[in-house]
């Protein structure tokens, strides 16, 4: 059985302990994998094992000879430079939406929904789908039952009734591949030249289609991410960190499309083209994080991947931290992994000698970093000297700091609509002061969001630092994790 794969019983509630979330792979059942991907199972392991022996020994090496400290020192400025670059890029201007008045020539949308026990959610999401300011004839709703075990069967028979553009299909209790396998399998019943992929709890605008779909009149754009926020964001601590997180991460997102980087794909939101996906294969059903796969298959076989920062999607943020550990041990585990299965193409510099460079240079900060900061810590306490990682810490923190307020202004300047009123001559001092006001306030709590955001950061280093020791040293693997979803109710 391929180490990823997993069978659909096999999924289990986020709200479980942390031990829940290994596993023998002796103790599961075998199921066939439709991925055509060879690197898989006992060879991820062992170059696990290898990249963390490297790091490590490299590391501690680094601590016993004299000029140690100046190699850090200069991979730090190197990533300054590229830094820099990615800073003072100018994302291209938004397209115009497409116009009612086009909608002969409109492309046909296939909307993908893979939900397993989503009874809360799933009416929401249907009725919004089907709503969209899109001619019902030129898109088509998929929503793939997978063996749900709530409500979410009976009610999507309702819906069909409903809905003439739904099409719902139920997956049995033996089907395997997870989300993947779900998405696979409904493919070829699909006519849309873009797929679109939403997760159950979605909220999506209603002109999301037309302002999406002229992106890709680019013909070497392979798929679009929509910028993702938290429909929660208020709830609580984790939930508030959670939308400085995604802003960070839609910052970096544009900046680096700009420069020729790496567009990545988060799932919730996606937009592919067809042509790209059935050339890459489809979707990855010997991974976790299917999105994170494709992404590097879509690079890598010479397409784009652009990111859109308005509209977005919103999504529920998770809020207790057990459900945070879990959903970011198997983003980490489905991160590192693609590491693991492209480094050779990658090596080769496949996709490229501008993404190349900008995928190292996150890899340095997402994976090398954290797993680097063991074995310095160790050696900076047995012989009493400062962190070797220092500079590299340092220039993390800087970005992350400089990110999140950079992604959190965009954001609150996308989404803000100003009126404003003609003001009498008397009155215009006083407008002026309230503006002041109103501007001193959004400042403070920009910075208090930067700052709580940037401490919430923090989680990352532990849940990283551990999936890649664990990786590489136990015959284990990381159980698909079933994210709760709770509506609005």
């Amino acid at each position: 059985m391929p180490e990823s794969s997993w069978p659909e019983n096999d999924s289990y509630s986020e709200l479980e302990p942390l031990d829940s979330l290994f596993v023998d792979l002796s103790d599961l059942p075998e199921v066939e994998s439709a991925s055509s991907q060879p690197e898989r199972g006992d060879n991820r392991r062992r170059r696990a094992a290898i990249s963390l022996v490297v790091i490590w020994s490299g590391t501690i090496a680094l601590h016993l000879v004299t000029w140690g400290y100046w190699v850090v020192v200069g991979l730090t400025t190197l990533m300054a430079i590229q830094a820099t670059r990615i800073f003072l890029a100018r994302p291209l201007a938004t397209p115009t939406p497409l116009l009612s008045e086009a909608d002969d020539v409109l492309p046909l949308v296939s909307i993908l929904v893979a939900a397993k026990n989503e009874a809360a959610v799933i009416a929401r999401l249907v009725k919004t789908l089907c709503a969209l300011d899109y001619p019902t004839h030129c898109y088509e709703l998929w929503v793939i039952d997978d063996n749900s075990t709530d409500q979410t069967p009976a009610l999507l028979k309702q819906l069909e009734q409903q809905y003439q553009q739904l099409r719902v299909f139920y997956r049995p209790a033996n089907a395997g591949g997870g989300k993947s396998g779900a998405l696979n399998q409904v493919l070829p019943l699909t006519k849309g030249e873009i797929i679109a992929v939403f997760d159950a709890d979605a909220q999506v605008s209603h002109d999301m289609l037309r302002r999406v779909l002229p992106l890709f009149k680019r013909r070497e754009l392979g798929a679009v991410q929509v910028r993702k926020s938290v429909s929660n964001g208020f709830e609580n601590g984790w939930t508030y960190g959670q939308v400085a997180e995604m802003a960070l991460d839609s910052f970096y997102q544009r900046q680096r499309i700009a420069i020729g980087g790496i567009g990545e794909l988060r799932g919730n939101g996606q937009f592919v083209r067809r042509e790209a996906l059935e050339h890459c294969g489809g979707w990855n059903e010997a991974t976790i994080t299917d999105d994170l796969d494709l992404t590097f298959r879509l690079h890598l076989d010479q397409w784009d991947v652009d990111f859109m920062a308005l509209p977005a999607v919103e999504e529920e943020g998770v809020t207790q931290a057990v459900s945070l550990w879990h959903q970011r041990s198997r983003w980490a585990e489905g991160g590192y992994q693609r590491y693991l299965d492209y480094w050779q193409p990658i090596v080769q510099n496949k996709m490229g000698t501008g993404k190349t460079i900008d995928l190292l240079m996150f890899w340095v900060i997402q994976y090398l970093l954290p797993t680097a900061i063991v074995p310095d810590l160790l050696m900076s306490l047995l012989r009493n000297r400062p962190l070797l990682v220092t500079p590299l810490t340092t220039l993390t923190l800087v970005l992350s700091i400089l990110g999140t307020v950079a992604g959190l202004r965009q954001i609150r300047s996308q989404s803000r609509h100003l009126q404003q009123e003609p003001l009498a001559q008397n009155g215009r001092l006083r407008a002026k002061r309230a503006e002041l006001g109103t501007v001193l306030l959004s400042s403070m709590r920009l910075l208090f969001h930067t700052v709580f955001g940037t401490i919430y950061m923090f989680h990352w280093l532990p849940v990283v630092s551990v999936t890649t020791i664990r990786l590489s040293i136990r015959p284990k693997r990381l159980k698909w994790v079933k994210t709760i979803h709770q509506g609005e109710g």
